[in-house]
């Protein structure tokens, strides 16, 4: 069993290495700047996979509601000043009709610390890879510019479907850092596949350099942000590991690891979440993004750069009570 499972994925590394120099030959206009700006996140050797150009927003700028959805009665709700969030930049966006509901510094290009992992969860699954596959923690996974600790040791072996629930429910590092390494063509080719997944989402003011948002190059905007979710969501399995409360896991060698979800709201009965991640370095602040119905609207919620701990729970819970309570002043369409 041990050597057909090591065939099938090397059956697969093969198919989608190919697949993968066919599709950066195809995508080459896109590639963008160049490696100046790489660095070394968690891998030993520095990337030099060319990123999509970021378009710069104007310092301070506050891209308002009263721009995006000036007519709205929701809208003129929140610049009235009844809707006040404390995150740098925010966005609430009505999935079915893709109307802006509330806005701050939208187009605020800033990092995005382990928001990152969502884009990095797509990339995997879309190379279909053997998800039962056993993959290793190896010393190029370890965080090298933050220094963030992990329970994940220097050669525990996972299911890659352990790992990439790790890396979503729990922001697991060195899972998501694995996963890259294991992808073929190793991290610099994973890198480009996540810059030219954000160009297939439109993602223009995105780009990537690591899988796991501990780089602070790792920049997007609210609005692109809000694509990303969107993308996300489409896949069942990214639904499920990130929005599971708590998951125990068993390594190769007999250890019990028991995670939880970093998005306390998900265990919170009063929310219905449908996709949630965080992230935080010192970069970025807070994040949060989530998928969620409220007062019967699925809406997008973004929270980037909060200042505090709670912040970010907080301005969500704001914007929850503040839907909720002008229900009828928020026509859709």
């Amino acid at each position: 069993m041990e050597l057909e499972s090591k065939r099938k994925g090397k059956a697969w590394r093969m198919a989608v290495c190919a697949s993968s120099v066919i599709a950066m030959l195809a995508w080459a206009p896109f590639a963008g700047a160049d490696g100046k700006h790489r660095t070394k996140v968690k891998h030993s050797q520095k990337s030099t996979a060319k990123a999509v150009p970021v378009r710069k927003a104007a310092a301070g700028k506050r891209t308002g509601v009263k721009q995006i959805s000036r007519k709205r009665n929701d809208a003129e709700l929140a610049v009235s000043g009844e809707l006040s969030v404390k995150s740098s930049a925010a966005v609430v966006v009505d999935l079915g009709d893709g109307h802006t509901i509330f806005g701050k510094n939208t187009q605020n290009v800033t990092p995005i610390a382990s928001i990152t992992k969502l884009m990095t969860a797509m990339v995997v699954l879309d190379a279909n890879p053997p998800l039962e596959e056993t993959i290793y923690i190896d010393s190029a996974d370890l965080d090298t510019v933050k220094g963030t600790h992990s329970r994940l040791r220097i050669g525990a072996g996972l299911p890659r479907r352990d790992m990439l629930r790790l890396a979503l429910m729990s922001s697991e590092n060195r899972a998501a850092a694995s996963l890259g390494r294991t992808y073929p063509g190793g991290s610099e080719a994973f890198v480009a596949a996540m810059n030219r997944k954000a160009v297939e989402l439109g993602m223009w003011d995105t780009r990537f350099v690591d899988p796991t948002g501990l780089s602070g190059e790792n920049v997007s905007t609210a609005t692109d942000l809000v694509k990303m979710v969107k993308g996300a969501y489409q896949y069942p399995l990214i639904r499920e590991f990130t929005t599971t409360p708590a998951h125990e896991v068993e390594t190769v060698a007999g250890r019990n690891l028991r995670f939880r979800n970093s998005n306390g709201l998900v265990k919170n009965p009063t929310w219905e979440i449908g996709l949630s991640k965080t992230g935080y370095i010192s970069e970025a602040g807070r994040c949060l993004v989530m998928l969620t119905t409220i007062a019967t609207r699925t809406v997008v919620i973004v929270l980037l750069d909060s200042w505090g701990t709670k912040t970010r729970m907080g301005d969500a819970n704001r914007i929850k009570k503040w839907m909720e309570s002008h229900t009828g002043a928020m026509p859709s369409g």
